[in-house]
């Protein structure tokens, strides 16, 4: 196991092995297994793009070979930062064959995030698609080269990137293009080791690294594709970020390429191209976040598009409200699925066999026969049966700790190992769960996680803020929005100078506050801290008046 990583206690292993969880498998040789057998099959899609299974393994072993001739080696660890491309594919399974490590990263993140990245990965090398919807990742790619030693390589998607950079170290940037090599007999990664990283959703000010062993994600994917019954005639279209959980394993692109499936790469997630997608490619399931199922359903119902060959959406991510589930089968004619899942591990699912009421009224259960649930109250006793409280679970495939962070890790997990997820939710009477909230200081906007301290941290940068409070505003498209409590220092600021300040900062755009209340002074509790229950209720009362009448001049929306 890496260095830095918490290993699964050895009972517990050796029962996930002898259960038959974990095979000794490694995801690049799943992947080679699979190219054998399905080798003149369609793996991958993306526009006129085509792969077969065979081109794909062809690819991966070549890229492989190339990342080892440019001085990547095994245990590295390699920041990947593309969008849903076929590379993105490519350059994973060619790292997970060579050993390496990929880090992954969203699109959207920028230098705030990335610098965090590359820091606490000790990342040698850094994948970028060069200058994506108006952001040079280049130039930030090299600003990084200079801050942090380890990192010697940038692989650029776009060659004249590459050929357009000024003042780039010789050396440092090489065109992903010209990663490849006649394929070289490489040593298989140990199966109990580390194959990538995840990236936490934000509970803490800037995300923390989710180790997955291969064990432990063949398992999840091989799971998931059996619930689903997947096989070589499965068409998923990736419409979320592939580096998201839910996008690449449950069982998304991993979890269709190893059934010897078809994965159709969407670079955007427009409703009508997305339709014209399905109809051209005979797309069978694919995921989404509530926002994106609720822009779908309405697309539907004055849509031609033929949807027909659509079998299962499935909708994480979010808590999804019953009166969009109760749509979904209908409008798109198809099953609806309701996932809750987490990088960090546990995911649960309802079922094929499930009644449209259970469906509709529940996240489904956990994936594992060893997944293990309790919902505990505040002092950490087992609540009643049908009482809410706090998620706490463990399991194959759900992280044991968090990488480098063993403070965090001592408060994130019990001493028997069962990690505090931070979800409030109360179990039914037949197993399912249902989601009611949750206790960690995060605001789900339409799927993103972001962190209220992170967004916090930028505001109180500001000259004009003395104090800042962000916190979960409500919102009928996106389920919640960033709101921003602040007491100013002199003049109070406007909500566009403050974005545009946090954006100059490197904070990611989604992060970027939405509304943005100016107060003399942030209420208190008992114990002297920010009392944001009484903000974030203020704030909902605020939104029903403005939305009844015209906002007060304290509220910017």
């Amino acid at each position: 196991m890496l260095e830095g990583c918490t290993p699964w206690p050895g009972e517990r292993a050796r029962r996930y092995r002898a259960a038959g969880h974990w095979r000794g498998e490694n995801l690049a040789d799943l992947l080679s297994a699979t190219a054998a057998t399905h080798h003149d099959r369609t793996a991958l899609v993306l526009g006129g793009r085509r792969l077969t299974f065979a081109e794909l393994d062809r690819r991966v072993a070549r890229t492989a070979a190339g990342f080892v001739e440019r001085g990547i080696a095994a245990g590295d660890r390699v920041v990947v930062q593309l969008p849903n491309v076929p590379e993105f594919v490519i350059v994973c399974f060619a790292l997970f064959r060579m050993g390496a490590k990929p880090v992954f990263s969203l699109v959207s993140h920028r230098a705030n995030e990335i610098r965090h990245l590359c820091g606490i990965s000790g990342a040698v090398a850094y994948v970028v698609p060069g200058e994506y919807q108006g952001f040079d990742h280049t130039r930030l790619a090299l600003d990084l080269v200079e801050e942090h030693a380890a990192l010697r390589k940038v692989f650029v998607l776009d060659r004249e990137a590459v050929a357009g950079a000024a003042a780039a170290p010789p050396g440092v940037l090489v065109a992903l293009d010209d990663v490849d090599a006649e394929p070289l007999p490489l040593p298989a990664p140990d199966p109990s080791d580390v194959a990538f990283f995840l990236l936490s959703g934000g509970t803490t000010a800037l995300p923390k690294l989710i180790p997955r062993t291969h064990d432990d994600y063949a398992y999840q994917v091989r799971a998931a594709a059996a619930l689903l019954g997947l096989d070589q005639d499965a068409v998923y279209l990736a419409v979320l970020p592939a580096e998201f959980n839910f996008t690449w394993g449950c069982p998304g692109v991993v979890g269709t390429l190893l059934s010897g499936g078809t994965v159709v790469l969407a670079d955007a997630p427009i409703a009508d191209e997305c339709f014209e997608t399905v109809a051209r490619e005979g797309v069978t399931f694919t995921s989404l976040v509530p926002t994106l199922a609720q822009l779908w359903v309405e697309a539907a119902e004055w849509s031609e598009a033929d949807l027909s060959s659509l079998r299962l959406v499935q909708i994480g991510g979010a808590r999804t409200h019953s009166s969009l589930a109760a749509r979904v089968g209908p409008v798109l004619g198809c099953r609806l699925q309701q996932v809750f899942g987490m990088a960090e591990g546990l995911l649960t699912l309802s079922r094929p066999t499930d009644s449209e009421e259970r469906v509709l009224a529940t996240q489904g259960r956990p994936l594992s026969p060893d997944d293990e649930v309790r919902i505990v109250g505040p002092a950490g006793d087992d609540v009643p049966p049908g009482g809410t409280g706090e998620l706490l679970t463990r399991g194959p495939y759900t992280l044991q700790g968090y990488y480098k962070a063993p403070e965090h890790n001592a408060r994130a997990f019990t001493e028997d190992g069962f990690y505090r997820t931070g979800d409030l939710a109360r179990l039914t009477d037949d197993g399912d769960l249902v989601i009611e909230g949750r206790i960690k200081d995060v605001i789900n906007r339409g799927g993103d996680k972001v962190s209220a301290p992170e967004v916090e941290e930028h505001l109180l940068a500001h000259p004009a803020v003395a104090e800042a409070a962000v916190v979960p505003v409500p919102d009928p498209f996106l389920g919640e929005r960033i709101g921003a409590y602040v007491v100013p220092d002199g003049p109070p600021p406007a909500l566009r100078e403050l974005k545009e300040a946090l954006h100059a900062d490197g904070l990611a755009d989604y992060k970027l506050p939405d509304w943005l209340a100016i107060v003399e002074a942030l209420p208190l509790t008992g114990l002297g801290k920010v009392d944001k229950k009484t903000l974030t209720a203020d704030a909902a009362a605020r939104i029903h008046a403005a939305d009844t009448a015209a906002p007060d001049a304290a509220t910017a929306r």
